[in-house]
């Protein structure tokens, strides 16, 4: 996701966080520390990095604002997931093709974001690394890996996550030889129409992050650095990335799935 730096985002905290810990954290991101605030009457900023008992969140302020979004892995849709269980015949698992091999998946979500993707792979078995250059998403996603781990049923999975803060563009264009066997990428693409519908997620990344405009140099980057495929993650009518063609596409109700091939993966 793209580093855009915020014009209207503070940090604050409740008052059961440790406010020297959200303050070092606000210092460490240069954002302006606001102490124990109650989000809905906060008027100078439109966003907080807000720390509660929960954990690290993004909160819209004022009142009647939706509620925080944060890096969830023990409940909502993501612990529904994981005390449901999830096999390798979900899209997403195919996409990245573990129906062909009996190889464990070493995989680099190259935008790793709230980590949700990344959760479901390694759930499924895939050792994934997950690479963040928002700064402010990344602290959300360590934020909510840290709280995984303190959960015996979420830690195992997490154990299979390695979250680190670059920029992946950059990063892969850096070195040379296969980093993956697969790069999986979810970019941030503009938003070319208003909807009611878009997610409460996407709305409050739009006005952290903005848009990942270098896609083209980042799927160009990950086609050079995976061993077998990179596969990116769009809305199902979305356009695709510029540049070559997916050789396949898997479609699901709201997202699609194009798939690069690089080479045949290994049968065992």
């Amino acid at each position: 996701m793209n580093a855009a730096h915020p014009t209207a985002l503070a940090v604050a905290c409740s008052p059961l966080a440790d406010q020297q810990t959200v303050g070092l954290l606000a210092a460490e991101l240069g954002l302006p520390f606001i102490g124990v605030v109650k989000p809905k009457k906060v008027t100078d900023y439109a966003l907080l990095l807000y720390a509660d008992e929960n954990g690290l969140a993004l909160q819209t302020t004022g009142p009647g604002a939706p509620g925080p979004v944060r890096a969830e892995f023990c409940a909502g849709k993501a612990g529904y997931r994981l005390e449901h269980g999830g096999g390798t015949g979900q899209l997403i698992a195919k996409a990245v093709g573990m129906q062909k091999t009996r190889k464990t998946l070493h995989i680099l979500d190259a935008t790793a974001g709230l980590g949700q993707d990344a959760f479901v792979l390694a759930g499924l078995g895939c050792r994934m690394t997950l690479i963040e250059r928002s700064p402010i998403v990344h602290a959300l996603l360590a934020d909510g890996l840290a709280r995984g781990r303190l959960n015996v049923t979420a830690a195992p999975v997490i154990e299979q996550m390695t979250l680190l803060a670059q920029d992946s563009a950059r990063w892969l264009a850096q070195g040379e030889g296969s980093v993956a066997d697969v790069v999986y990428l979810d970019p941030m693409f503009p938003h070319r129409k208003k909807d009611a519908l878009v997610k409460k997620e996407m709305r409050v990344f739009r006005d952290i992050v903005g848009d990942d405009l270098d896609a083209p140099d980042l799927l160009a980057a990950a086609l050079a650095r995976a061993t077998y495929r990179v596969v990116v993650k769009r809305p199902r009518k979305a356009p695709q990335i510029e540049g070559p063609e997916p050789a396949t596409r898997l479609e699901g109700k709201s997202s699609r799935y194009d798939i690069y091939p690089i080479k045949a993966f290994p049968s065992s």
